[in-house]
C-alpha cells in the first residue's frame, strides 16, 4: 500500500469513527431530550388537569348560585301571584257587596262648606245612631268607580314590588 493509500485509508477510517461518534452523541441526545420532553408533556397534563378542575369548580358553583337565584324567585313569583289573587278576590268580594246594597260608600263633607247645598243635617236625628260628621253616601255607579281605580292601584303596587324583589334576586349582592 502506497502512502496516499494508508493516509486514504486512514481519513476514511476517522471519518467513520468520526461518524460514529456523532451518530452515538446524536442518539444520547435524543434519549435526554425524549425524558425532557416527556416529563414537560407529564407536568403540561397535570397543569391542563388542575386548571379543568378549577373550571368545572366554578361552572359548578355558578349554576348553583343560579338555581339558588331560579328558585328564590319562582317563590316569590308564587308569592306575589297568591298576594295578587288574595286581592283581586276581595276586590271582587267589595264590588258584589256594593252592587247588592249590601255596603254603601259614604264621604265625609265639610262642615263649614255652605256651598255644597246637600241637605244632609248636620245632628244625628232620633232615629239615627251616627254620632259624627256629616256623610254623604256615593251613587253605587260611582262606588263601582272608585273601587275599579283602588283595583288598578292595588294591582300596580303588588307588581311594583314583585319587580323590585325581581331585580334584587338577580342583581348583584350588596
Amino acid at each position: 500500500m502506497t502512502p496516499v493509500q494508508k493516509l486514504i485509508g486512514l481519513g476514511l477510517a476517522f471519518v467513520l469513527v468520526l461518524a460514529v461518534g456523532f451518530g452515538a452523541a446524536w442518539q444520547v441526545q435524543d434519549w435526554r431530550m425524549g425524558e425532557k420532553l416527556a416529563e414537560q408533556a407529564g407536568l403540561h397534563k397535570d397543569d391542563l388537569a388542575a386548571i379543568s378542575n378549577a373550571a368545572a369548580a366554578q361552572a359548578r358553583t355558578q349554576q348553583d348560585k343560579r338555581l339558588a337565584a331560579e328558585q328564590q324567585l319562582a317563590i316569590q313569583d308564587q308569592q306575589h301571584t297568591k298576594e295578587l289573587i288574595d286581592v283581586q278576590r276581595n276586590q271582587a268580594r267589595l264590588r258584589d257587596r256594593l252592587a247588592t246594597s249590601d255596603l254603601r260608600l259614604s264621604v265625609l263633607l265639610d262642615a263649614t262648606d255652605s256651598a255644597s247645598g246637600c241637605n244632609v243635617p248636620a245632628t244625628p236625628g232620633t232615629v239615627s245612631v251616627v254620632h259624627a260628621a256629616r256623610r254623604a253616601q256615593l251613587d253605587p255607579a260611582h262606588a263601582q268607580r272608585i273601587i275599579a281605580i283602588t283595583d288598578d292601584g292595588d294591582n300596580a303596587v303588588i307588581a311594583l314590588r314583585a319587580c323590585q324583589a325581581y331585580v334584587r334576586a338577580i342583581g348583584p349582592a350588596p
